[in-house]
This record gives C-alpha cells, sequence and structure tokens, in this order.
C-alpha cells in the first residue's frame, strides 16, 4: 500500500514539475529588443481579459498615418499599476513606448503611456527609456 501511496505522490509531483511551464501562453520570439516612441491619438482603450488592449493612430517617419493595437497585461495587473477602465477617451494625446514585432506590423507590447499634462502609466513595472540626467 506504501509503495502505491509513494508511487502516485512521486507521479503528481512530477506532473506538476513539468506542468507549470504550460501556465504561461506567451512568447516573445515575434517581438523586437528595440523599444519605439511615438506621439499619437488614442482610438481605443479595450479592458478585457486576457490582455487590456490600446489603439492609437502615429505618424511614421514618412508622414502617413499608422493604426497601432498594442496590448498589455490583465486588468486585475493593470489596476495594481493605477490603470482604470477609463484611464483612456478616444481624442486623448499620448506618448507610448512600446517593444514592436520583427515584421514591422504596426502592433506590439505596451511600456509605458505618458499623457499630455505629463501623467506616466507603467505597463509591466519598467520605467521605459532612460530619463534624462539630473541637473
Amino acid at each position: 500500500m506504501r509503495k502505491k501511496i509513494a508511487g502516485v505522490l512521486i507521479a503528481a509531483v512530477g506532473l506538476l514539475v513539468y506542468s507549470a511551464p504550460l501556465l504561461a501562453h506567451h512568447g516573445a520570439a515575434g517581438f523586437d529588443d528595440k523599444i519605439l516612441t511615438f506621439k499619437g491619438t488614442v482610438t481605443e482603450w479595450t479592458w478585457a481579459n486576457p490582455h487590456c488592449f490600446l489603439r492609437f493612430d502615429a505618424k511614421d517617419e514618412s508622414g502617413n498615418v499608422a493604426h497601432w493595437a498594442v496590448e498589455t497585461q490583465n486588468p486585475t495587473t493593470m489596476s495594481g499599476l493605477g490603470w482604470t477602465r477609463t484611464s483612456f477617451k478616444a481624442g486623448d494625446m499620448v506618448t507610448v513606448t512600446l517593444q514592436g514585432v520583427k515584421n514591422g506590423a504596426p502592433i506590439g507590447r505596451l511600456r509605458t503611456v505618458t499623457f499630455a499634462d505629463g501623467k506616466l502609466l507603467l505597463a509591466t513595472g519598467v520605467t521605459g527609456p532612460d530619463p534624462p540626467p539630473e541637473k
């Protein structure tokens, strides 16, 4: 009987150890390491599971408007970082830092958002680009 219980315990621990990596469904292979910064206009803010999305329009180097869609974390995590369902409204002017995708499409992973009044929201606890040196 003890051998049976020990076998079941070992199998359960093994299953837990090998299944832990399955909890995360994210991959970073499609994202570029380069951090991009854009000034733009919010078009939509989606507060939903499993990820929140910010959509904004920003001009590229050629002056053409690109329609960006960037994801961030879930509402529970974002609430802990000071974000809310009403953090944005269409028409808000923002400066966004993001981690773009390798293929150059206007999608990415949100890092920071700075409003026209200087208010800063962090998306993942990162601080974004290096701050200017203190005077």
